[in-house]
This record gives C-alpha cells, sequence and structure tokens, in this order.
C-alpha cells in the first residue's frame, strides 16, 4: 500500500460509505415498480437468483480488488496493463452520470423549499401552471384535486379526452420542467433550476473538498438518515385506508410471469445497476481500506443491506400508492408509474392527501436528497482518486482540482436545466450507464479470473483476511464462469430488447439517438 494515500479513520465510515453509494434513488423508485410489473412476489425469485450468481460475486470481488490493490479505478490495473482502459471507462461513466445526477437532485430542492408552506402547492388548482379544467373532488371525506386535460388533436376534429391527472403532473412538468414538445426545441434556460443546480454543486463540493476524512463523517447522516424516514413513511402510509391494496398489488405473485424471458432480464440489470459495480467506485472506496480490513464479510453485510432496503421501500411506495388508488377510485395500475415520475409526480399527490402534508413531503424530497447526494459523493470520489494517482501532480492542488471538475460537469449539465432538459436527463441516463457498465464488469472479472489468475486472487484475499473466504469453490465458480457469462447473457438481453429512447412517449429524432450512443460508445472505447 502507497504510504501517502489517506485512509479512512473508523471502519464504519468506510461501512456508511460503500451503504450510502449502493442504496440510491433506484432502490425507491425503480426496483418497486419492477416488482409490481413483473409478477409481484414472483420477481423475487429471478432477482434472489441474479443476487447470488451475478451481483454478490462481482460486488466481493471488486472489493476485494481494491483493497488488495490500494490504488484507484485507473492506476490499480498493474496486475494487467493492458486492462488500464477498463479503468478509465469506469471514470468515464461516472464522470458522465454525474452530470444529471446533480440535475435529479436539483428538482429534490426545489420540492424541499416548495413544502415549506402550509399547504403544499401541488395539491391546490390556484396555481399558474395548473390548466383551467383543474378541479376538486371528494371521497370519503378526503380531498383530492384533478386535472383534467385536452390530450388528443384528431386531424380537423379535436376531441377532448378527459383523463385524471394529479395537480403534481402540472407541478412537475410546467413549473419545474417547462417541458417543450420536443428535445429539438430546446426552449431557454430554467434560472430557478440553474440556482438550485449550483447549490447542488456547492453542497457536493463541500462535502468532498477535505476527502474521506469529512465526507466519512457526513454519511453517518446522509445515509442512516433515509432509513428513518422509510420506517415513519411505512408507519405512516399504513394507518391509510387502501394502503393493504397497494401492499397486496407489491406482494401477490404472479407465477406465469416467470415465463417471460423480459422478467428475467429485468431482474438481472436490476441487480447489475443497485449495487454499484463497475462503476470504479468500490474500488476507490475499499482502496482506503487498512489492508486486513476483513472484506469478505462487509461485502455481504453491504449487499444484503441493500436489497433489503430495495424491498423495504417496495412496502413504502406501495402503501401509499394504494391509498392514493383508493381516494381517487382508480385502480393501482393507474397511479403506479417509474422513475422520475414515480418520485415527483405519483408519491407527491399522494403526499399531498396526508395530514400535514408539508411533513411528510419535505421528510420525503429530503430523504431523496440524502440518497441522491450519498451516490454522487461516491462517482465523484472514484473520478478524483483514479485521475489523482494516475496524475500526482495535482494531489498538492487537489481542492482547486476538485473545484474545477465541479465546475466542468457543471457547465456541462446547463442543457438539463432548459425547457427540454428532461429530454437531455433521460438521452443520457438511457445510453451512458448501460451497456458501458456490462462491457467494464465483463472485462475486470475476465482479467481477474483469467488473466491475473483465481487461484491468485484467492490466495490475495486469504492473505488479507487471515483465511480462505467460506466456500472458495463457490466463488472460483462464480467468477471464472458463472458470473462473466451471466453478465455477457444480460448483454444480449439488453440488446435483444432494445428500444429507442422515449420521454413520455414522446420518440426522440435520429440526431439524439446517435448522440446517445456516441456517450455509450466512448466510454466503451476507452478500453481498447
Amino acid at each position: 500500500q502507497t504510504g501517502d494515500r489517506e485512509t479512512w479513520d473508523k471502519k464504519l465510515d468506510f461501512m456508511l460509505s460503500c451503504i450510502g453509494y449502493a442504496v440510491g434513488l433506484g432502490n425507491i423508485w425503480r426496483f418497486p415498480y419492477l416488482c409490481y410489473k413483473n409478477g409481484g412476489g414472483a420477481f423475487l425469485i429471478p432477482y434472489f437468483i441474479f443476487l447470488l450468481i451475478c451481483g454478490i460475486p462481482l460486488f466481493f470481488l471488486e472489493l476485494s480488488f481494491g483493497q488488495f490493490g490500494a490504488l484507484g479505478p485507473a492506476a490499480i490495473w498493474k496486475i494487467a496493463p493492458i486492462f488500464k482502459g477498463v479503468g478509465y471507462c469506469m471514470m468515464f461513466i461516472s464522470f458522465v452520470v454525474c452530470i444529471y445526477y446533480n440535475v435529479i437532485i436539483a428538482y429534490s430542492l426545489h420540492f424541499i423549499f416548495n413544502s415549506f408552506t402550509s399547504v403544499v402547492p401541488w395539491s391546490t388548482c390556484g396555481n399558474y401552471w395548473n390548466s383551467k379544467f383543474c378541479r376538486t373532488n371528494t371521497r370519503s371525506q378526503n380531498m383530492f384535486f384533478w386535472c383534467q386535460m385536452t390530450i388528443l388533436n384528431y386531424i380537423t376534429l379535436v376531441k377532448t379526452l378527459k383523463t385524471i391527472k394529479f395537480p403534481s403532473i402540472p407541478q412537475y412538468r410546467t413549473k419545474v420542467l417547462r417541458l417543450t414538445d420536443s428535445i429539438d426545441n430546446i426552449g431557454g434556460i430554467q434560472w430557478e433550476l440553474m440556482g438550485l443546480l449550483v447549490l447542488a454543486w456547492i453542497i457536493v463540493f463541500v462535502c468532498l473538498f477535505k476527502g474521506v476524512k469529512w465526507s466519512g463523517k457526513v454519511v453517518y447522516f446522509t445515509a442512516t438518515f433515509p432509513y428513518v424516514v422509510l420506517f415513519i413513511l411505512l408507519i405512516r402510509g399504513s394507518m391509510e385506508e387502501g394502503a393493504i391494496n397497494g401492499i397486496h398489488y407489491y406482494l401477490t405473485p404472479n407465477i406465469t410471469k416467470l415465463q417471460d424471458v423480459k422478467v428475467w432480464s429485468d431482474a438481472a440489470v436490476q441487480i447489475f445497476y443497485s449495487l454499484g459495480a463497475a462503476w470504479g467506485v468500490l474500488l476507490s472506496y475499499s482502496s482506503l481500506n487498512k489492508f486486513h480490513n476483513n472484506v469478505y464479510r462487509d461485502a455481504l453485510s453491504i449487499c444484503v443491506v441493500n436489497c433489503c432496503t430495495s424491498f423495504l421501500a417496495g412496502f413504502v411506495v406501495f402503501s401509499v400508492l394504494g391509498a392514493l388508488a383508493y381516494q381517487t377510485g382508480r385502480d393501482i395500475a393507474d397511479v403506479v408509474d417509474q422513475g422520475a415520475g414515480l418520485a415527483f409526480v405519483a408519491y407527491p399527490a399522494a403526499v399531498a392527501n396526508l395530514p400535514i402534508a408539508p411533513l411528510w413531503a419535505f421528510l420525503f424530497f429530503f430523504m431523496l436528497l440524502n440518497l441522491g447526494l450519498d451516490s454522487q459523493f461516491g462517482m465523484i470520489e472514484g473520478v478524483v482518486s483514479g485521475l489523482l494517482d494516475e496524475f500526482p501532480i495535482f494531489k498538492r492542488n487537489r481542492v482547486k482540482f476538485l473545484a474545477g471538475l465541479c465546475f466542468i460537469q457543471f457547465l456541462l449539465a446547463i442543457p438539463m436545466v432548459t425547457e427540454s432538459g428532461m429530454y437531455w436527463v433521460t438521452l443520457i441516463d438511457w445510453y451512458a450507464s448501460g451497456f458501458p457498465l456490462m462491457c467494464a464488469a465483463v472485462c475486470e472479472i475476465t482479467c481477474i479470473a483469467w488473466v491475473y489468475g483465481v487461484d491468485r486472487f484467492l490466495y490475495d484475499i486469504k492473505c488479507m483476511i487471515g483465511r480462505t473466504p467460506f466456500l472458495w469453490q463457490w466463488w472460483k465458480a462464480t467468477w471464472s464462469f458463472i458470473t462473466p457469462l451471466c453478465i455477457l447473457l444480460i448483454m444480449v438481453a439488453h440488446l435483444c430488447f432494445y428500444s429507442p429512447v422515449t420521454y413520455n412517449k414522446i420518440a426522440y429524432p435520429s440526431w439524439a439517438e446517435v448522440v446517445g450512443w456516441m456517450a455509450a460508445m466512448f466510454s466503451i472505447m476507452m478500453i481498447p
């Protein structure tokens, strides 16, 4: 281990940083939706299978590799210098994702500030962003607000399709996004979001400029607070009428769904993304551990916490959505959404109907802020540590280097806070972090298992933890054959089920798809 690298002050600093990084926004807004969409409780079967054969082995391998090498994502490839491009691929993926991830954090800040009112603004119809069709309705002594919009224009005959919409939809699309009709129409800069983006980058910089000595203490709050909020929201949501229906929808298994290849593909991809391997972050974090740290125990513990968090989030989200469906008289399938739609439309609509709505709204969006910041800390730290190990000349000016990196990423995010910004966020998210991650992961595990040697790697782990890992034959089999083949199958499924990028059912022009694939291929081309 090199003597000039900082290390974690305490073991808990490392554990909470890894948990905070791995448990991100996807645990809240992607896993519950996939579980519902793919057969409820039946989805857990392929989910846990891929956790055992792909997720945990890759996570354990990367933590062990980083701790033994004690170097960042690029410099660590001294074991096989020809694979150094894999490290650069990981860092470039993290760099690109950080650009739009802070935009999502800016959305969370917007809703946090709008929660400091006696009545949350997206629960009423008297705002400038509401349409003239917005009206109120009641059910079971609960007030709920509806927004009816004209969405169908059929040649010369204009027909009004009265579709129930939540006031949070115009709040999100009109006030927050001010969305244009397509990515071709870039629109103007949204100065409120621009200011919040500046604030988001300032928060990230302040938390990271002193290195892990400071960020390792910040995560004591940012990594634990979301669990407090999740349990509070679970208890409060379960008290609402209709909550049990949502949980029933969430857990009821539809075994016939297991015959669908897409279900298995979704489970594999979710495991791959949720644990956060192949981003370079785990290499960076574990490289700061003491050499004899029990990385085996850490890897298993973090994986279990991550997956249990996803499962818990499903209860939280669907208890509230079940109550929302009951209050509106709609089927749960009609209020379920994924991604930003779940976080910034469906859930705010549900929270708006709870007593003391501003409090629950603040807690929910403050939780999203903390989840986003933890993941952002990890990705930025991975890029910074990787580049500083490669170019030690910058180490004496680490603060200036970090400030410059944050400023560059802020500039690159400006198109994402224009009126077409959400199209850009969706475009980059669709292409930049999917297929390239799989390429990096399969190259990483192939290099360690077949070029460096799996037996040598197991001996390295024995040197660190003082014994051969339990069930070492299993780890040898997964690293050598099962996990790389699994990742290759995921890549094939990813290509087979590929669909062009869309947002809100709006197709993108051809040039936008080209830009997306260029962002993906630029990362992959780092490898050769």
